[in-house]
Order: structure tokens, then C-alpha cells, then sequence
């Protein structure tokens, strides 16, 4: 029987959007531009949320929507850790939290820009970034939500290439901003700079910068001018890296109203000390993602061949920098977990001097590892049973920051993916809750 229901709740969402018809657009507003720090659009659709969200929307670990709620058990997970607040029930089921989010958002259309704006490199030289807006199709917009992605591997991943999952808070009056990051969208074909924390905070800002402009020249100014900040997995590490840019650095004069982040590496040196010392790696691919990411953005002219094993080492440029795979494929693709036959003997060292001027980097785009105490409120989830961000970086996160005006969510949740959908639904009743 609970088969029987997961099921058509799942064809619900596969179907429900076949019998809709979408509103008229008037496309020519939305191709306004104003002047060259400006974003620049170019490619403007509408659609309903219902219909994006099955197939091409990617989860955190590379597998759409359709995918996941494929191969996911209709039964329920039991929360018994110290959990407090919106995701604390006695059991909810992946079914039961899909349908709520199909319903709560059922019959909304929203409006998706693509476009570029300018930005810098880890060089510090100009580049032309892209990234997507998401807005409802027609009432007042809010707020802004500026969304910082959780990992990704391939191109189609990239938020202007799908249809990322925090949209759907999109069509109840949210102007929502996807940067891709360096690496992705229409910088695809360069080496991504994965967790570098000022680089993407930058990267970001200046996404929001270029939007402001854009979304009063077609007359869609939000009512209220604070704003939100969320992201999930690398996107919640991104996030608190913009959050420190905007309090600390200044980087822009805008208020923050809130900040919702889940599942992030704030802390990677000691998630490169969990994957060394428990000797298996559940995220193969996230070991050449730091690797590659923190030689890249520091510029450290480190040999990463002597860091890895040459199974690694020799297909990164295929399986990670090609931007093909999805990060499920590229597990696959490395076939073990096994952190011998990820990482060479170098590379576990920890007395190396070559491993040390990788560590200096880790702990400095760490942003545990940065004087900084957030202002604004956080609402921060972690799942006690995640396997791809260890649960360490939450608790690391409690103990630099438990006077600081942060709302902690930890319990067991489940497995990484499954907490993202339940941060995301959990966001929704926060966003509701703030705005009523």
C-alpha cells in the first residue's frame, strides 16, 4: 500500500503539469538591458514549477529529481537526534515531502532569465560569468533570494542549463539569483575553483550586483530591499562566505534579512582529515575537487599527480574538468572509496611539506577558520547521518558560533540528498512564516 502511494505521488508530479495552459508573457520586457555592468540576458522562457521539477531538476549527487524519487523506498525516517525546529517530525516520508512542495506551489508560473555578467577570476582578471534568475510571473516580488549551488559536476547542471531546485520558492514572490560560478555556464571549458571562499563570494556578489539594475529597468524592483541568502552542501559554505563578504568586507551596502544554509564543508580541513583518516571516502569526487579547487584559486603550483593516485590523477581532465558528468557518474567513474586508491602516500601525509601548503590553503578558505561572527540570523541544518559532508563541519560550526545568532538543526535526517529536499521544504515554512 505505501508503494501503491509513493507511486502516484510521484506520477502526480510527472503529470500534473500536462493539463495546465502557461500565461502569456511579453518576452520583449524582459530583454531590457542597462548599460555593460548590467546583466545581460539571453534567453528568457516561462514555465510552471511542476513542470520543471521531475526531470530536470539535479539533486545534490548528480541525479535528477525523476532519478532519485525513482530509486528511493516509500518508507519513513524516524528523527531521533536533538533536532529542533521546522524539520523535526516523528517521521516523514520522500513522498509526503515531494507532494507538499507539488502542492504548496501547484498552478504558479515563474519566469526564467539566462544571462551574463561581469565578474574576476582567481587571477583577478575580468571573465564574463552567467547564471539564472528565477521570478514569479506576474505580482510584486518581495525580496531577493540569492542562491549559492551546492556541488556540481557536469554543465547541465549548471543553474542556467536546469532548473534548480530552491526555484520553487520562486513563484511566491521571490526574485531568486543562480550564479553558475567560475567554471560553469558559459565558462565551462575552465578549471573550477572549487571552495574558494572569497573567489565565490565575489563571483556571487557580483551577480547580485548586475541583477539590481536589470530587475528595475523591467520594473520588477522587490517591495522590500534586505534580502535572503541560501544554500545547501558547497552552496551553504558559499553562502556564509557572502555573508562574511557583506558584514565584514562590505562588499556590498545591501541588508541581510536571513540566511538558510544546510549540509556545508565550512570547515575542509577537517573533512580532508575525516576522508584521510577513516580510510573511505562515501564522495570520492569531492578529493580532486578540493585538491584541484584550492591549486587553482591559491595558485599553489602543486603537481596534483603527486597528491593522487595515478587512477585519479590521469582521468581528471576527462572525468571532472571535461564538465560532462554528474558527480554520481563521476563516483562511478572512480569506482571505490577506498582513500588508498584515491590518494597517494603523499597526499595522506600530513608531516609533507608538499601536503602542508595544501592544508594552508584548505584552512584558509575555510570560513571556520576566518574572525568572523554573523550578524544576520542563520537557520543551519545538518544531517547527523550524512554521508557526503561529515557532520563534523556542523559541529565545528556550533562551537565557534553558539553565542552568534544562528537557529541549529541537527538530527538524523537521513542521507545528504534527502536532507537537501527537507531543507528546502523547511525553507519554504520559514519563508511563510517570516512573511506573514
Amino acid at each position: 500500500m505505501k508503494r501503491t502511494i509513493y507511486i502516484l505521488s510521484i506520477a502526480l508530479i510527472l503529470t500534473s503539469c500536462q493539463f495546465r495552459k502557461p500565461e502569456f508573457v511579453d518576452f520583449e520586457k524582459y530583454k531590457v538591458t542597462a548599460g555593460a555592468d548590467c546583466f545581460q540576458p539571453y534567453s528568457i522562457g516561462n514555465t510552471s514549477v511542476e513542470a520543471e521539477l521531475p526531470g530536470n531538476t539535479y539533486l545534490p549527487g548528480g541525479m535528477t529529481m525523476r532519478e532519485y524519487s525513482d530509486g528511493v523506498a516509500a518508507g519513513t525516517i524516524s528523527n531521533t537526534g536533538t533536532a529542533e525546529g521546522e524539520l523535526r517530525t516523528t517521521s516523514t516520508s520522500m513522498a509526503t515531502i515531494l507532494q507538499n512542495l507539488i502542492d504548496y506551489y501547484n498552478g504558479d508560473d515563474v519566469i526564467q532569465v539566462v544571462g551574463t555578467y561581469n565578474s574576476v577570476d582567481e587571477n583577478n582578471q575580468p571573465v564574463t560569468l552567467s547564471g539564472k534568475i528565477v521570478m514569479p510571473i506576474k505580482g510584486p516580488i518581495e525580496r531577493y533570494i540569492l542562491v549559492s549551488h551546492y556541488t556540481i559536476g557536469s554543465n547541465a547542471e549548471a543553474p542556467s542549463n536546469c532548473f534548480p531546485l530552491e526555484a520553487v520558492l520562486a513563484s511566491k514572490g521571490y526574485a531568486m539569483i543562480f550564479p553558475d560560478y567560475l567554471g560553469y555556464g558559459v565558462t565551462s571549458n575552465r578549471i573550477h575553483p572549487y571552495l574558494s571562499l572569497k573567489l565565490t563570494a565575489k563571483n556571487v556578489l557580483d551577480m547580485f550586483k548586475a541583477v539590481k539594475p536589470y530587475m528595475e529597468a523591467i520594473g520588477r524592483k522587490p517591495l522590500h530591499d534586505d534580502i535572503y541568502l541560501m544554500g545547501y552542501s558547497q552552496g551553504g559554505a558559499a553562502t556564509m562566505a557572502v555573508q562574511y563578504a557583506i558584514e565584514e568586507l562590505h562588499y556590498i551596502p545591501d541588508k541581510i534579512k536571513s540566511v538558510f544554509v544546510g549540509g556545508g564543508p565550512y570547515d575542509i580541513v577537517a573533512t580532508y582529515d575525516s576522508y584521510v583518516t577513516g580510510g573511505q571516502v562515501s564522495y570520492p569526487c569531492a578529493v580532486p575537487l578540493v585538491i584541484q579547487g584550492m591549486n587553482q584559486s591559491d595558485k599553489l603550483g602543486l603537481d596534483i599527480k603527486v597528491l593522487l593516485t595515478p587512477h585519479v590523477a590521469n582521468n581528471i581532465d576527462e572525468w571532472i574538468n571535461s564538465k560532462k558528468y554528474t558527480t554520481v557518474e563521476i563516483n562511478k567513474l572512480i569506482g571505490t572509496k577506498d582513500v588508498n586508491q584515491i590518494l597517494s602516500s603523499v597526499g595522506q601525509d600530513r608531516t609533507s611539506s608538499y601536503v602542508a601548503v595544501l592544508y594552508k590553503a584548505m584552512k584558509n578558505n575555510s570560513i571556520l577558520s576566518i574572525d568572523f561572527e554573523p550578524k544576520a540570523p542563520v537557520y543551519m541544518v545538518h544531517s547527523m547521518d550524512d554521508e557526503t559532508v561529515p557532520y563534523i563541519n556542523a559541529q565545528n560550526a556550533k562551537n565557534k558560533w553558539d553565542m552568534s545568532n544562528i537557529k541549529y538543526n541537527f538530527g538524523h535526517y537521513g542521507s545528504h540528498t534527502y536532507t537537501a529536499i527537507r531543507f528546502i521544504y523547511s525553507v519554504s515554512t520559514l519563508l511563510k512564516r517570516e512573511e506573514d
